[in-house]
This record gives C-alpha cells, structure tokens and sequence, in this order.
C-alpha cells in the first residue's frame, strides 16, 4: 500500500447549490483508479446565461483520464445529480449504477439522447455492494426529498469514508424509506475515514420537520377553500405529490396532474414500485366536465419556470384550464435562491386574476429535504468519523461546516470545485488544483464557458447590436455610402435625429477620408468602421453596441 492513496476531487457542487459531481481515487499519485458520483446539471437564468438551456461541470480534467474510469454511481434522482449523465456518456463511457426508482429516470435520460439503456445497471440498497477496480462501493437508504435516496459506502484499501449525498433525517417520510439509526451505527462501527456530507441548510438552526406534518396543514387549507385549487411543488419531490393529491381526495376532489416531468416522475415511482396508493387521477381533457370547486390541479413549475404550467396558468389557459377570482394557488414549495423574480412574476399575475396564492413564508406547506444543522451534528454523532468533508453547498456553507466538525474535535476541509484532497493519513491534505468550470447546453450543441458565446450574448443584451455593410468594387472604391442595421437600440438619441442616419453620416464620413491603403486592408477598414459606430452611439445614447462589419468585394 505504500506511496497509493484515496483523493477526493470536486468538479461541481462544492462552492456552489447544483451541477453536483465528486471524484474519488484510489492508488499511486497520477495514477488512481476513479469513480465518480453523481453527474448533475444546474439551471440557467437570463442575466447570467441567456439562452442557454442547461448547465453543466466541466469534466474535461475526467474525461482525459476516462481509461482509469471504473464507474458512475448515482445516489438519487434530481436534476442536479442525475441531468448530465446522457448528455457526458460519450465522454466518460463508464457504466453507471443506481437503485431502481434512480436508474429509470436516468435510463429515460440516455433513450431521449440516442444512448442504450441497459449502460445504466440497477442494484440494491446495503448489504449489496458493487467491486470496481479497487473500490467497493453500497448504497446506504437514507431519507430525502425524492425515492430511494442514498448515500454511498465506498471501501477502499485504506478505509472506508461515506458519503451521504442529499439527506435529512426523516423517521416519517409518507414515501421512501424513514432513516434508520441503528442501521447507519452498525455501518459505521467499523470506522469511518471520511464522511462526505451535505451542508445545504447548516445555517437553520432549528430542528428539521418530517414530510408526515405537511399532510394535515395542507388539508386544513383546502377544506376552507371554495374555488378551483391549484398546487405546485418539486415535480421530484413524490412525497408531497402523493401528500397534495391525498389531501385533495378528502377535500372530494378530483385531481388533475399538469406537466411532463410531474406524470413522468409520478409514472417512474409507481414503475418501480415506491409509490403505492397514489389517488386515481382525471386527465386534463376530462376535467372540464367536472365542476370548478370539484378540481384540484397539480403543477410542475415551482420555481417560477416561464414554460412550466404554473407560469402558462398564470398568463392565461393551459390545456383548456384558467384560473379564475376566488381560485386558490398553493406554493408547496420553497423558493430556491436565484429564483425569486421568476417566482414573484407568477405571483403577480395571479393576483391580477383575483387569484389567491399562498406560499410557505408560513413554514407549514413545505418541509426542506435537507439536514438542517442539528441533524449535521446527529450524523456527525452516528457516523462518527476522522475527518468530515462538506459538500453540496455554496462556500459559506461549506466555511460554516468546517467550524461545526471542528466543535466536536474532528478533522475538517474546506474544498470547492477543483480541490484534490488525500484522505489517506490522519487529516485530510490539500494536494493539488485542478481547472474547472462550467460547459452549456446551447440548444443542441454544448458551448465551453470560454468560447465566448454566452459572453457575446450577454454584452449584446446589455449593449444592442449594429450591423455595419459596405461594398467596394473592383477598384476599392465604395459603391455607395455604408449603412447600418441596428437592434436592440433607441430609434433616436442626443440630437433627436434617427440613431441609423447619424451612425450613417459617420460611416460615410470615415469611408471619405480613407487612404486607398486602408480601403486594401479588409481588418483596418473593420476596425476604423467599428470604432465609428461605438463612438457615434455613445455620443448619442450613452452606449457602445456590439458591431458586425460586412466588408463586400465585388471581383
């Protein structure tokens, strides 16, 4: 064993909430054989990734050493753990393993992307383990906020450290499995290295709720309600689905699912047997037969999506459906921060429709999924372990878990995306830095953070956009005055002329006192074209588009 070691490296999740993706290695310096856990996506917006369909880690330090590359384990099914896996398969070509309600999501997500299903292989909880290379690796029930949740006991040669992925300690869950202590004591009474945690709610100091107190306060509220009764949630998040759609049953209504991902999630529990007794639903084409105060609709788009049924609901009908004054809309959700103004926007539109929305400022309609800090320091206790690595949370998140290991005289680090650790000595060492980053799914095609078209793209919503055209002829004469094409701009500006006939009178100006060396030089004549333009429009509206110069030669 001598001169071998366990590294633990962070590409995504670490200094950050989503995109999740942790590399572990095991044997000599630059040559351990990996695994990695979870592959996740995190969403964009439009002030920071217009356009852009989706986010991922930037694998590129993984993909190169892929021939090393044992395996891919998923510990559960949200976006950001499980997004990317289709989308990188190509890259990384190794098999992927995850439990039944996990890997049918994930195999839906390599059918949609043209790959084989069968590359995602299903196993079972613990005592079960998989042996790839010198890992052995069992997945550990642990409660959360979707099915089958897990974290993951990874053996190696030189211990064993235990990564709980997303979890809360939940003894009443109303889906999945309730956290079992005595289970996580027996695992970890061997001796536990390193235990990889979740730091998401470290700041909330007060003890976590159970999914089972959501049920009874939301049946509270539907049976005040008079009207149509509309309610939104994680479409992941089966639990509070089956919670929603008991509660509108015993309200005597009928409820109606609204969303692909929502049916899609709701058709995979039921698949793969971890819902039972999910109350029968309407389809939406039926549902305008039955009376208003008789429906319950259930809605993908919690986070204020603008494409989701939520936002389609709040601008108007969706699938024949409209909300109406004296209609009740429930938030059975918690606001993730980014997404506030999207979420807001939906709010305001319903209040314009007389709509009366109810959100969880209260506490009493949403329960987090995540171990809020007396659970942290109850999983410390149980696991009790060497060192402790915080992840899954931004870098205050992940300071603040520090501090908490360290209370309790246990061995911490601080590592954000790129940071390599050895966890094989008696406290955990920072040993190298690796480069990375994010990757976007720009419609098809994925874009790297530096190739400079999300860059390009935001400069031109901040800053507009001028197309400049001049043909020269056979002599390099200009066979007319330039003109220009804008977007994005005032009509008009300072002087109170159009902006298109003042930019115009520039370019004429600058084609005019060229030297018939410049009118030879296609790069100069761009530049001197382009700096006109900016100069001309900050003088006018106080900003510099972004310019395209079309130089045209007629031969």
């Amino acid at each position: 064993m001598s001169g071998e070691r366990i590294i633990y490296l962070p590409l995504g999740g670490a200094g950050e909430i989503g995109m999740n993706a942790y590399v572990y290695g095991y044997g000599k310096a630059g040559q351990e054989e990996l695994i990695l856990v979870d592959i996740g996506v995190t969403f964009p917006d439009m002030e920071t990734s217009p356009g852009v369909d989706l986010i991922f880690p930037d694998i590129a330090w993984l993909a190169e050493r892929k021939d090393r590359l044992k395996a891919i384990f998923i510990t559960h099914a949200h976006e950001d753990h499980v997004g990317a896996v289709a989308h990188y398969w190509e890259r990384l070509g190794a098999p992927v393993y995850a439990r039944a309600f996990t890997a049918n999501i994930a195999r839906r997500k390599m059918e949609e992307m043209g790959h084989k299903p069968e590359y995602v292989q299903t196993v079972s909880a613990w005592p079960e383990t998989q042996r790839v290379g010198s890992f052995e690796v069992g997945f550990l029930p642990i409660s959360h906020s979707i099915p089958e949740s897990s974290a993951l006991v990874i053996d190696t040669p030189a211990g064993r450290l235990m990564h709980t992925g997303d979890f809360k300690i939940d003894l009443t869950p109303v889906v999945g499995e309730a956290f079992d202590r005595g289970l996580w004591e027996s695992v970890a009474s061997s001796g536990v290295k390193a235990l990889v945690c979740d730091s998401t709610n470290i700041f909330s100091s007060h003890e976590g709720r159970s999914e089972a107190t959501v049920g009874p306060e939301i049946e509270r509220l539907l049976s005040e309600s008079k009207g149509m009764v509309c309610a939104t949630t994680f479409a992941s998040n089966v639990a509070r689905l089956k919670t929603l759609a008991e509660a509108g049953q015993k309200a005597g209504r009928s409820i109606v699912l609204l969303g692909r991902a929502m049916r899609r999630m709701v058709e995979a529990a039921v698949e793969t047997g971890v819902l039972k007794d999910f109350p029968s639903t309407v389809p939406v084409e039926e549902a305008g037969s039955i009376p208003r105060e008789n429906l319950m609709l259930i809605v993908t788009g919690s986070q204020g999506e603008r494409r989701a049924a939520s936002a389609q609901l709040a601008r108007g009908k969706h699938h024949g459906m409209e909300l109406k004054e004296g209609d009740l809309f429930l938030f059975s959700s918690k606001t993730i921060p980014g997404n506030e103004k999207g979420v807001i926007r939906i709010i305001n539109q319903l209040s314009e429709r007389g709509v009366d929305v109810v959100d969880d400022s209260s506490g009493r309609y949403h329960v987090s999924g995540h171990a809020n800090r007396p659970d942290l320091e109850a999983m410390h206790d149980i696991v009790n372990p060497q060192m402790v690595v915080p992840m899954h949370g931004e870098h205050r998140h992940l300071r603040e878990h520090v501090k908490l290991a360290q209370t309790k005289g246990r061995q911490g680090v601080l590592a954000v995306n790129g940071t390599m650790v050895d966890l094989t000595g008696n406290e955990p060492k920072v040993v190298d830095y690796v480069e990375t980053g994010r990757t976007y799914l720009d419609g098809s095609v994925q874009v790297g953070a530096l190739d400079g078209v999300v860059r390009d793209r935001i400069r031109m919503a901040l800053n507009g956009h001028a197309t400049v055209t001049l043909v020269l002829d056979e002599e390099d004469e200009a066979l007319g005055d330039p003109w220009v094409d804008l977007m994005g701009l005032p009509e008009t500006g300072r002087s109170r002329q159009p902006l298109s006939d003042v930019l115009e009178e520039e370019l004429a100006a600058v084609v005019a006192r060229a030297g018939k060396k410049t009118l030879k030089d296609d790069d100069k004549l761009e530049e001197e074209l382009r700096r006109a333009i900016r100069n001309g429009a900050q003088n006018e509206i106080g900003k510099k588009p972004e310019v395209t110069v079309v130089v045209s030669r007629l031969s």
